[in-house]
């Protein structure tokens, strides 16, 4: 997501408005094709605004597509992309956002060029300053309880103020609360949000 104009701008603002709506977006490695209708329906019937698919098994990019057929007006995006070719393969699945665990110059230079919203990992403030300079002021806070949690995105807020983060990596139902009550998170990417063995959403 960048700070600087841009052509997805109608973009970023519907997504923001969609996480402040709902700031749980389930972090899903599915890859029982059979479940995905009607676990987007489900997704949507529970509040769920944006869910991000990671490419951790094969079946991620069709898990993507069953998913924005089922439920249009899920914005559903992919993540853990790592290179050019999973930002071209998401893109052309119809990804609506891209979320990457880290960042290197040759993927950052592939994201420059994204036609959708992206959150880039940030793993330190350096980090952090560097993709804010390029124009990212919502990024992805990776892996955020291996990180120090929210003491360390506390600690970050007054040096960093503009920089806005969708933290993940570890994090519980019980700790959500505590990361959303910080003013520079918007949302936090959650595995327990989807339940697989159970077949359920759990938002609570």
């Amino acid at each position: 997501m960048m700070h600087m104009d841009r052509m997805m701008s109608d973009a970023q603002t519907q997504i923001i408005d969609a996480l402040v709506r709902c700031p749980l977006v389930p972090v899903m490695a599915l890859s029982d094709l059979d479940w995905i209708a009607q676990l987007a329906v489900d997704l949507r019937e529970a509040g769920v605004t944006v869910a991000e698919v990671v490419l951790r098994t094969p079946e991620a990019i069709d898990v993507m597509k069953i998913m924005k057929a089922s439920a249009p007006e899920l914005i559903v995006g992919m993540g853990t992309v790592r290179t050019e070719d999973d930002m071209q393969k998401s893109l052309e699945a119809g990804a609506e956002f891209l979320v990457t665990p880290a960042t290197s110059p040759k993927l950052l230079s592939a994201l420059m060029d994204a036609p959708v919203p992206v959150f880039p990992g940030a793993a330190t403030p350096s980090e952090a300053m560097h993709l804010y300079d390029l124009g990212y002021e919502y990024q992805k806070f990776f892996p955020a309880e291996a990180l120090g949690g929210v003491k360390t995105l506390k600690a970050w807020g007054a040096p960093l103020p503009n920089v806005t983060f969708m933290a993940t990596g570890g994090i519980s139902a019980a700790k959500a609360p505590e990361y959303l009550a910080l003013p520079n998170v918007i949302a936090i990417g959650g595995s327990y949000i989807v339940e697989k063995k159970t077949k359920t959403v759990n938002l609570s």
